[in-house]
């Protein structure tokens, strides 16, 4: 109900400016610990050990073959967005579909403070291209098809890995949904949306990943997946501060922003 009731508006209390002015301070000391502690988190991670990237990985750019270090661009530190795009997906996965639409708007900021930022995917580059154009992004994108990347770090499995079990993800070995034999409804839906079953679907998964290139070599500072992309995810970050915050008790209500029908606000209530 969406009238007043009991001092009441769909579930809220009522209250004077005085009496919310109160709870928002409240409130916002809450919100200013909660950003110092964020604060300590980043020191911590900036301050992880690096691993010295040995392998010479290899990628498929707009700009031609690639190495790890070419990704670079220049700078000395590269951020990679793991997106979840098979070879054998018709598109992209939704949910890094609507990820990676804020995305172009923030690859000319980082560029300028040293840090190069590119997608990785499995998928065949002109696939990768396609997609884009269809998307209307610009922000660089490479297939790592032919090679380990995606595997050794964790954003991918092979078919017999997926029969076998014991798949790690997120730092963590066994029980995964890469692995499972039954999937949850919304898994079957977006793999469809991606052109294939569930259980190529979750061969690939989404992840983001930090680089550091010193004297001609590649350091591997950090990764991070699952709930760790919440950060990454801007919409999340605005729905968090609107008065009904996420609003998914029916479930992933997400699509790729050219699959949203014009729709009256009323169906959400």
């Amino acid at each position: 109900m969406s009238g007043k009731l009991d001092g009441t508006v769909r579930g809220h209390r009522l209250a004077s400016r005085e009496e919310w002015l109160q709870a928002r301070m409240e409130l916002l000391r809450e919100e200013k610990a909660l950003t110092r502690r964020g604060d300590e988190l980043a020191r911590q991670r900036q301050a992880l050990p690096w691993v010295r990237v040995d392998k010479n990985y290899r990628f498929g750019t707009d700009a031609g073959d690639a190495t790890l270090a070419d990704l670079f661009r220049g700078r000395s530190q590269l951020l990679v967005y793991h997106f979840m795009f098979g070879p054998d997906y018709t598109a992209g996965c939704p949910s890094c579909s609507s990820i990676a639409d804020g995305f172009n708007g923030i690859v000319t900021h980082l560029e300028n403070h040293d840090v190069a930022f590119t997608a990785v995917s499995r998928a065949p580059l002109a696939k990768l291209q396609a997609y884009q154009r269809r998307m209307g992004w610009t922000f660089p994108w490479a297939s790592a098809s032919d090679g380990d990347f995606n595997y050794d770090f964790n954003v991918a499995i092979t078919e017999a890995q997926q029969q076998a079990g014991g798949v790690e993800y997120n730092y963590q070995r066994g029980g995964h949904p890469m692995a499972k034999a039954e999937y949850p409804e919304i898994v079957h839906q977006f793999a469809a949306t991606c052109g294939t079953g569930a259980a190529t679907y979750v061969r690939d998964r989404p992840g983001m990943s930090a680089f550091v290139l010193e004297d001609g070599v590649v350091y591997h500072s950090y990764s991070a997946y699952a709930r760790g992309l919440d950060g990454l995810w801007g919409m999340y970050q605005w729905l968090d501060r609107a008065p009904l915050g996420r609003n998914e008790a029916t479930g992933a209500w997400w699509r790729r922003h050219d699959e949203y029908a014009t729709r009256d606000a009323s169906c959400c209530r």
